[in-house]
C-alpha cells in the first residue's frame, strides 16, 4: 500500500510538472512565429548599438531614448556604463545625441531601464525620471533635470524602497512623485520564478510621493510598461505574461482601481500613448523564448502594437509592425511622431520608419 501511494504522489508530481512546464510555454509564446509586416523607409539609427529599451517623446518631438541596459536573464553585448540619448524626430538627419549627465550620479553603474519625463508648469522646467540597475538585482529611480540648450542632464536625487525592489518603468506624476511597475514578484530571481512557475500574481505597481509610499495594484505575474492617459485620468499597465494591457482608473487618494484588460497577444513591453488621439503604442516580443536565449541563426523578432478607443467596449487592436528579427531584434517600446515610428529594444538597435 506504501508503494502505491508513492507512485501516486510521484505520478501527480509528474502531471503537475508537466502542466506547468506547459503553460510556462504558452506564457512565453515559445511556438509562435509572425509574418513579416514592415513600413516604408526604415533606417536604423546611428550611434544605437547595445539597446535602446525605453524612450518617451516630447510634445516638440524631441525623443528621450535611455539606452545600454544589461537586465538580468537577457543578453548584453557591451559591459560600458548605459547612455541617455536625444533624438529630434523633426530633423531629417535623424542622428541621436548623447547627453552630458553632471551632478552626483555614478556614471560607471549607471544601466538605465524605463524613464519618464515631468514638465513642471509653473517654470517648464522638464525633470527626467530614469529607473537605474546599478548592481545585478538592484532598482533605483534617478531624477535628472534635462537642459535641453545644453545637451545636459543634471542628476538630482536617488530615490530607494523596499517597494520598489524590482522596478521596470515608471511614470511620473510630479518633480518627485510616480507610479512604478515592479516586474518581479520578490527581490530574488529564484523566488520570483517559483511564483511564475507556479502561476502566482505578485507583482504589481507602486506609488510613491516624498508623503508616503504605498503598493496600489496587484494581480500581475509581472508587471512591465505602464503610462498615463492624456487626461491623466486612468493608468495603463502591460500584464506582460498573461498578453494583456490593463486600465486603471487613478482615484484622488492615488489608489488605483481595475476598470478592465485589453487582449494583445504579445508579450507586450513598455507603453507609450499618443498626445493628441490617445492611441495605446506598444512596443513587443512575439516568441519570449527567442528573446532569452538568443540565436544569431534565429534571432528573437520585433512587433509593435496600436490600441484605439481603448476605453471604449471593443478596443480596436492593430499590429503595426512586425519583423522575424533579420532587420530588428527584440523590440520594446514604439511611438509614432509626426508620420514617423520609432522603434526601441531590448539589447539591439532602434530603427525609425514612415507611418505613411
Amino acid at each position: 500500500m506504501k508503494w502505491v501511494l508513492v507512485t501516486i504522489c510521484i505520478a501527480a508530481l509528474a502531471a503537475l510538472l508537466g502542466q506547468r512546464l506547459l503553460k510556462l510555454s504558452e506564457i512565453a509564446l515559445a511556438n509562435r512565429e509572425v509574418p513579416v509586416k514592415r513600413l516604408p523607409n526604415c533606417h536604423l539609427l546611428k550611434n544605437i548599438e547595445y539597446g535602446a529599451e525605453d524612450f518617451t517623446i516630447l510634445r516638440d518631438g524631441l525623443a528621450i531614448i535611455s539606452t545600454g541596459l544589461k537586465y538580468p536573464g537577457m543578453p548584453s553585448f557591451s559591459d560600458d556604463p548605459g547612455k541617455i540619448y536625444t533624438l529630434d524626430l523633426l530633423d531629417p538627419r535623424l542622428i541621436p545625441v548623447e547627453l552630458t549627465i553632471k551632478g552626483g550620479l555614478d556614471r560607471d553603474s549607471f544601466n538605465p531601464h524605463g524613464i519618464s519625463v515631468y514638465i513642471d508648469e509653473t517654470d517648464k522646467t522638464i525633470h527626467l525620471f530614469v529607473v537605474n540597475h546599478p548592481q545585478h538585482y538592484t532598482s533605483q529611480v534617478e531624477i535628472f533635470l534635462f537642459v535641453e540648450e545644453d545637451n545636459t542632464v543634471v542628476h538630482l536625487k536617488t530615490i530607494k524602497h523596499d517597494l520598489l525592489h524590482s522596478v521596470n518603468d515608471i511614470v511620473a506624476v510630479g518633480v518627485e512623485s510616480f507610479y512604478a511597475t515592479n516586474d518581479h514578484s520578490y527581490p530574488s530571481e529564484v523566488l520570483h520564478m517559483l511564483a511564475v512557475f507556479l502561476g502566482l500574481p505578485w507583482a504589481g505597481v507602486v506609488y510613491y510621493s516624498p508623503g508616503g509610499v504605498k503598493a496600489v495594484g496587484d494581480g500581475f505575474l509581472s508587471a512591465n510598461g505602464i503610462n498615463m492617459s492624456p487626461d491623466k485620468r486612468y493608468l495603463y499597465v502591460s500584464a506582460i505574461l498573461d498578453h494583456e494591457i490593463a486600465v486603471f482608473e487613478i482615484k484622488k487618494n492615488k489608489d488605483l482601481v481595475h476598470v478592465k484588460s485589453v487582449a494583445v497577444g504579445s508579450l507586450c513591453d513598455n507603453i507609450e500613448v499618443d498626445h493628441v488621439t490617445g492611441d495605446i503604442w506598444l512596443g513587443c516580443h512575439p516568441n519570449g523564448a527567442k528573446l532569452v536565449v538568443y540565436d544569431p541563426e534565429d534571432p528573437p523578432g520585433s512587433e509593435v502594437i496600436r490600441i484605439r478607443d481603448v476605453h471604449y467596449e471593443k478596443p480596436v487592436v492593430t499590429q503595426v509592425y512586425a519583423d522575424d528579427g533579420s532587420v530588428l531584434i527584440g523590440s520594446s517600446v514604439a511611438a509614432p511622431y509626426e508620420g514617423k515610428l520609432l522603434i526601441g529594444t531590448v539589447y539591439h538597435k532602434a530603427l525609425v520608419c514612415d507611418l505613411k
